[in-house]
Order: structure tokens, then C-alpha cells, then sequence
């Protein structure tokens, strides 16, 4: 009896685990929630602002920006040398400082002054745009490090465990927060409107900043938990398992990340799904204002419904996967749905504008939304060590912001070049047959090597 219970950590306390879950999971629903908390207001924004279309695609490339040029690869390396806790606190402070640098930037304060120095160069980004811009830099290096670094410590606590499950209902509460940005945004707008009946722009982007804060101190009392794990893990003998493989990090150690053909395969499928889905989310509701002749608040009422069956079926996916697998042919199916779903925006919606078709097609690309996520993070541990797991994980964040900050760059001046979304649209639903290319290389190479995509994951 004894040996039993020294053998017992918190990661075999259900209850630990699911609690590390929910405090690192509701950073992640903040951070989703800061992301798209202006992209219903984007007709607001260029009537109060004068952010036209183009500015707008520009500013949110910004999130992105800095992780392209190498920010996430440092952040790999913080998370493999430093280890999670450290780094949790790191980017959520960084999402923070963020936050307020936009938050200034949007601010009537900030437009009420005209900062001489900011409004005299690059005349066709407004003052306001470029500050926020900044501020949006600084959170995403933020953001985007906390997305790595919350899919190692899942990979860290349920291995052997419900992991897959895990990063189902954490990648389901992040995407509520997306749900929570399309409908309070509008809410707190009019809510706090000016005297003279214009809408705030500000009062949604503060909201959402006090709730990185929250975010923050969730993750705090998760690094109290987690040192107590660590010291759990060394008293047993399994920290050569747990622990070293951080302190043992090099970074000539990412040779072996780099050398893997799978490793590039799911970071190509990784950056052709997500530029189809996270620059959409952008512009969406703009492109249901014009399609369907519609208000901005009905336009982001219809498109809140997004992340809803991808929040239901995340989990009940990731269960699958754990116990009975097929994730590779997940992402097959998940590329049809939204090359199907896209093809649907670009040529069937705008000859029959129906609002009715508009809401099926954006559940359905919900249901996309759930299957290729849902089985990609949790393949990543299959292919690659743990010891260089948030390094790979980074990577691969690296190489999606390349195309998440080129993407809406790319909309937004096809937005204006062509004065429609016709074209926008094609460019998504290609990025789709991209990807349902790639999906196919990734199930050959699979069968060939056998890593075990196709296999449940969690240990009978």
C-alpha cells in the first residue's frame, strides 16, 4: 500500500488535472476573445476611425508580425529551456501589455490628441491604426506562445491520459471566446454609446483587456500546481521523463525537428487550414453586411454561431481519437468541408443571398473547425520528442503566422482591388484543396512510417 500511494502524482487525480485544464483553458477563451473582439465592429471602426478595408486587413496582420520574423522560435526554445511555467507567465504578461497598448491606441483620448509624431509617417495608416497595430504585436507574441505553451502542459499532465480529449475542450473553450467576441462586442458598443449616438469602439476592447488580466491570475495559481507536480515527479524517479528533457534542451536539439518530413507536412497543412479559418473570422461579418444586405449587429449575430458546433464537437472528436483513433483521416474530411463550405461563399450565397443558407454553411464550417484541429495538436507528441515538444510546437505556430500575417493583408487589398469578396472567397476555398493535398501526403507517410495517426491514443 505503501509503494502505491508514493507512486500516485496529481496528474492521477482526475480532479488536478481537469482544474489545470479549466485554469489554462480560460486564458486561452480571453486571449480567442481579444483576438476578434473588433472584427464586428470593422464598419464602426471606419466610420469613427477612418480604418477603410485595407487598414483594417493591415492592422490584423500586426498579430501576427513579430512571430513571423522569429519571435515564435525563440519562444520555442524559452519553452523548452525555461519550461512552461515560466513561459505561461511570460506570454499571458505579454497579452497583457498589449492589450493596453491597443487599448490606447483605439482610445478617444488617443484620437482626440492626434499624436503629431505617429500621424506624420505612413499617411495612409490612420494614427489610431498603427498604435493599435503595435499593441496588437506585442499580444500576439503573447498569444501565440501561450497557444504552445498550454499544448505542452496538456501534453505534460493527461499523458497516457484523456490528451486528446484535453485539447478538444480546451480548443472548445478557447473558440467560445470567439462566439463571446461576435456577440458582446455589438452588446457593449451600443451600450455605451456616445451622447450623440455613435457607438463605442472602446468599451469592447476594455472589457476584453480586464479579462487578460483574469486570464493572468489563472495561470499563476496553475504554476503553484504545476511546481508541485514537478517536485511529485522527482520524488518517484520519473523526472528524467518529465523534468530533465527541459533542462537538457539545446537548441542544436531542433536539427531533429527540422529533419522531420512529418514535422513539415502537419506545419503546411497547419498554415493552408488556419489562413482559410482565422483571416475568414476577420472579415466575415463585413462580407454578410454586403452579401446579404444586412445590419452589422444581424451580420454578427449570424456569424456567432461559428464556433458553436465546433466548441460541441471538439471534445466528443478528441475522445474518439483517444479511444479509437483515425485522426489523419479527420483532417482529410475536415479539408472537403471547407473547401466545400468556401465554395459556398464565393458562388452560391451572393446569387441567393439567404440568410438561412448564410447560418448552415457557417455550422458547417464549424464542423471543419472541429475535425482538423482535433486530431492534429495531439499527433504532434506521436512525431516528435518531448524533449523538443514546445520547440516543435512553436515551430509550427511559426510557420502558420507567416501565412495568418500575410493572409488578411492579402483580403484586405483584394478587398479593395476588386471591390467584392468574390475573389477573397476563391483564395480560402483554395487554400483548402492545398490542403486536402497535403492531408493525403500526411496519410501515406503515416502508413509507410507508421507513427500512429490512425491509433487511439490513451494507454489501456
Amino acid at each position: 500500500m505503501g509503494v502505491k500511494k508514493i507512486q500516485q502524482t496529481l496528474r492521477d487525480s482526475a480532479l488536478a488535472r481537469w482544474i489545470v485544464l479549466v485554469l489554462v483553458a480560460s486564458m486561452m477563451f480571453f486571449a480567442y476573445m481579444f483576438v476578434d473582439i473588433l472584427s464586428p465592429l470593422a464598419s464602426l471602426l471606419n466610420d469613427v476611425r477612418g480604418w477603410n478595408q485595407g487598414v483594417f486587413g493591415t492592422y490584423a496582420s500586426g498579430e501576427y508580425l513579430l512571430n513571423v520574423f522569429g519571435f515564435l522560435i525563440l519562444a520555442g526554445i524559452i519553452l523548452d529551456k525555461m519550461g512552461v511555467r515560466y513561459t505561461g507567465v511570460l506570454s499571458a504578461s505579454l497579452m497583457v501589455v498589449g492589450a493596453a497598448i491597443k487599448y490606447v491606441g483605439i482610445s478617444d483620448w488617443f484620437d482626440a490628441n492626434h499624436i503629431v509624431w505617429l500621424n506624420s509617417w505612413w499617411p495612409s495608416m490612420p494614427g489610431s491604426a498603427k498604435l493599435a497595430m503595435f499593441g496588437f504585436m506585442i499580444f500576439g507574441c503573447g498569444c501565440e506562445m501561450a497557444g504552445t505553451t498550454v499544448s505542452k502542459i496538456l501534453a505534460k499532465w493527461f499523458k497516457g491520459k484523456e490528451m486528446a480529449l484535453a485539447m478538444g475542450i480546451e480548443m472548445s473553450i478557447a473558440r467560445l471566446g470567439v462566439y463571446a467576441a461576435m456577440w458582446l462586442a455589438p452588446v457593449f458598443a451600443s451600450r455605451f454609446a456616445l451622447p450623440d449616438g455613435t457607438q463605442s469602439v472602446v468599451a469592447p476592447l476594455l472589457f476584453s483587456a480586464c479579462l487578460l488580466v483574469v486570464g493572468l491570475l489563472n495561470f499563476t495559481i496553475f504554476t503553484i500546481m504545476d511546481n508541485r507536480f514537478d517536485k511529485q515527479l522527482v520524488a518517484i524517479g520519473e523526472a528524467t521523463a518529465e523534468k530533465d528533457p527541459e533542462d537538457e534542451f539545446h537548441a542544436s536539439d531542433l536539427k531533429q525537428v527540422f529533419q522531420s518530413k512529418m514535422f513539415w507536412i502537419i506545419a503546411l497543412l497547419c498554415v493552408l487550414y488556419y489562413s482559410a479559418i482565422f483571416p475568414f473570422q476577420r472579415f466575415a461579418t463585413n462580407f454578410l453586411e454586403e452579401t446579404l444586405a444586412i445590419s452589422n449587429a444581424e451580420a454578427s449575430g449570424l456569424f456567432k454561431w461559428f464556433p458553436i458546433l465546433a466548441m460541441v464537437l471538439t471534445p466528443f472528436l478528441g475522445l474518439y481519437i483517444d479511444y479509437k483513433g483515425k485522426g489523419a483521416t479527420m483532417m482529410l474530411l475536415g479539408a472537403v468541408i471547407m473547401i466545400a463550405c468556401h465554395s459556398v461563399f464565393a458562388f452560391v450565397l451572393p446569387a441567393y443571398p439567404s440568410k438561412m443558407l448564410a447560418l448552415v454553411t457557417i455550422l458547417v464550417l464549424g464542423v471543419s473547425f472541429s475535425l482538423v484541429p482535433a486530431s492534429m495538436w495531439p499527433a504532434v507528441p506521436k512525431i516528435i520528442d518531448e524533449k523538443v515538444l514546445g520547440s516543435a510546437y512553436c515551430l509550427i505556430f511559426w510557420v502558420q503566422n507567416i501565412g495568418l500575417c500575410l493572409v488578411p493583408l492579402l483580403i484586405g487589398k483584394l478587398r479593395v482591388w476588386t471591390g467584392g469578396y468574390l475573389v477573397p472567397m476563391i483564395v480560402f476555398a483554395s487554400f483548402g484543396v492545398l490542403a486536402f493535398v497535403l492531408s493525403f501526403f500526411l496519410k501515406a507517410e503515416d502508413i509507410k512510417k507508421g507513427y500512429g495517426l490512425e491509433l487511439p491514443k490513451k494507454k489501456k
